[in-house]
């Protein structure tokens, strides 16, 4: 029997039985920086103060996996042996401290002039041609450090970043993990706006 702790061997009712389950791998992400204590006071009046404290944690992947094995898409429920359940929109605003009151949150997903909306929301771009995602490496380079002078415009505009950066790495990641949406960086034009 010790000798199967660590793998993903499990003894079935039957002794002589061995049933190898499948164990799903997934991939970690995190911001990959902490803000700028300038940064707070604005990711909390956009309403990501709570997201902004998530960091890494450790993943239980025989449970993942366990759960994805219990899932039945036909009524997005688990079953299990105690009964159904899933998860609601009230326990991930219980988890993540977001708000869930109000309209739902809608955007588009074409930005016809991505360069000029960077610049009037982040004061750069990281390209004059068309694209529709912010890579997380530049984010990281140009919103990490924010100089000691900066002004509210600037902390607004690393907050925005930030943001980005939390919805793309941490709340809405992708398989790539490398990148976040374009279509999100309009929505944080006004942070006081939580919608």
């Amino acid at each position: 029997m010790d000798s199967l702790i660590g793998n993903n061997n499990h003894i079935s009712s039957n002794i002589n039985e061995m049933v190898e389950y499948r164990v799903l791998k997934g991939r970690i992400h995190s911001v990959g920086f902490q803000p700028d204590e300038r940064l707070i006071p604005f990711l909390e009046l956009a309403g990501f103060g709570s997201a902004a404290l998530i960091r890494t944690f450790n993943l239980r992947y025989d449970l993942i996996s366990a759960l994805v094995e219990r899932w039945r898409p036909e009524t997005h429920t688990f079953h299990l042996p105690c009964g159904e359940c899933t998860i609601t929109l009230k326990d991930v605003a219980l988890q993540l401290g977001l708000p869930i009151d109000g309209n739902a949150v809608t955007g588009v997903s074409l930005i016809s002039r991505p360069a000029r909306l960077c610049y009037d929301l982040l004061g750069r771009s990281p390209s004059e041609g068309k694209f529709a995602t912010l890579r997380f490496s530049w984010l990281k380079t140009n919103f990490e450090h924010l100089s000691s002078t900066g002004t509210e415009l600037e902390v607004i505009q690393a907050a925005r970043a930030y943001i980005m950066r939390l919805i793309g790495g941490v709340l809405m990641t992708d398989t790539h993990g490398s990148d976040v949406h374009l279509m999100y960086l309009p929505l944080l034009f006004d942070l006081h706006n939580k919608r």
